[in-house]
């Protein structure tokens, strides 16, 4: 038995394949639409998880030590409770920042930039101080370890920001200040949003269980 094999057909003009030109789809977006805002909230899964057994390894010592805390007296909180209402204050510049950002505003996200910059140094002061009202070393015992940890842990996210905002900030003033760089400015505002979150279960725990 015979087989018949296909004859390749020939080209013809009116198969080109359909294409569409995206030269002019913009390079950036904002939110969900720029990769960056996606890897900033794997930093909050993964940075969040490494609060969290912070966290959980005080309670775990509460549990463990009938008398909490494994100090004279409880830390001072006076400074804590300052630092967190200025955080909490922030929460509306930054998020003027984030909506002067998506409009591309650069006037005002100047203005923003500086006064988000400012914010960070001052709770980054603020949180060099707290160390001094602890009451208690960092290897003093369990209780000193873990609550010089919790602070100093939240610190590094404190100066992260700080010099991401300062880097921007420079950056706005510059040639850079193109609308890619708007982008950045935004996301750097969510992840304030966090580092103010984070704070806050850190706060409770090391000036006010002690006290409970």
């Amino acid at each position: 038995m015979s087989t018949v094999r296909a004859e390749p057909q020939p080209f013809e003009p009116h198969q080109a394949r359909v294409t569409r030109d995206l030269s002019g789809l913009p390079t950036y977006g904002f939110g969900p639409k720029s990769p960056m805002w996606w890897g900033t909230l794997g930093f909050f899964v993964v940075e969040g998880m490494g609060f969290a057994l912070a966290l959980g390894t005080y309670l775990y010592l509460v549990q463990q030590n009938p008398h909490w805390p494994l100090a004279p007296i409880p830390p001072d909180h006076w400074a804590g409770t300052l630092n967190t209402l200025l955080l909490l204050a922030s929460l509306w510049p930054n998020l003027i920042t984030d909506r002067h950002a998506h409009a591309q505003d650069l006037g005002r996200v100047r203005r923003d930039l500086v006064i988000m910059s400012l914010i960070t140094l001052a709770t980054i002061a603020l949180r060099l101080y707290e160390f001094t009202g602890l009451g208690v070393r960092w290897d003093q015992n369990a209780y000193g370890s873990i609550t010089w940890v919790l602070l100093a842990l939240h610190l590094t996210h404190l100066i992260t920001d700080a010099g991401d905002t300062l880097v921007l900030t420079v950056l706005m003033f510059t040639r850079h200040a193109t609308g890619k760089r708007f982008s950045d400015v935004s996301d750097n505002a969510f992840y304030w949003y966090f580092v103010v979150a984070s704070w806050l279960p850190i706060y409770v725990a090391v000036y006010w269980i002690p006290r409970w």
